[in-house]
């Protein structure tokens, strides 16, 4: 597996996590009715998606936290990517050209009910977006290798740091793109571009 050096990959994923913050911020000024309409039967409405990242957040978040708060292990300049993180990794990015591939079912626990509040769920997801910028720079005295998390569709199996985070951040990715798709779908054939995110509905 490719060594990646650790302070790069955390700068990038820290950029990451800003460009979706941004786009937090455009989608707080949006109509809740458009944040909230189905796109179809059986399809997710935008709030349903950002609900579903919430609740891996509230998984993920207080175990990486601890994590890094009970470490011994020191910072290592360098990380390589287990097989098996890695794995995820490729299966959850979107494609350069915005293309989700390997489409997924979620999980029973990680589905989200059609009747959600926009305005309390892009509010959590807000608060914890801003904690995995606390929790990247909090890593950069850790070692991205040693420290494991379970995963949480099998709590038996744990991966490194460095892959829970480039899995979650690669979620969210995956996801955003989906949100861009719904608010197309809803909104019908009115272009438009997030501001500043890279994130365009044509």
């Amino acid at each position: 597996m490719k060594q990646m050096q650790s302070s790069q990959l955390l700068d990038q994923l820290e950029a990451d996590t800003k460009q979706i913050i941004l786009t937090l911020h455009y989608l707080l000024q949006e109509d809740p009715g458009v944040l909230t309409e189905q796109p179809a039967a059986g399809k997710w409405s935008v709030a349903q998606v950002v609900e579903h990242l919430n609740s891996y957040g509230r998984y993920y978040l207080p175990l990486m936290q601890q994590a890094l708060k009970d470490t011994t292990y020191p910072s290592n300049a360098s990380f390589t990517p287990g097989w098996l993180g890695d794995y995820f990794v490729k299966s959850m990015l979107p494609k350069e050209d915005g293309r989700i591939p390997n489409k997924m079912n979620a999980p029973k626990n990680h589905r989200p009910s059609p009747h959600v509040d926009s305005f309390t769920v892009l509010n959590e997801f807000m608060k914890q977006e801003k904690l995995w910028l606390e929790l990247l720079q909090q890593a950069r005295s850790a070692d991205l290798n040693k420290i494991r998390i379970p995963i949480s569709i099998a709590k038996f199996i744990k991966i490194k740091l460095g892959d829970t985070f480039r899995f979650l951040i690669a979620h969210h990715q995956r996801h955003f793109v989906q949100v861009s798709n719904t608010l197309q779908a809803v909104r019908g054939n009115h272009g438009y571009t997030f501001p500043s995110s890279g994130i365009a509905v044509q």
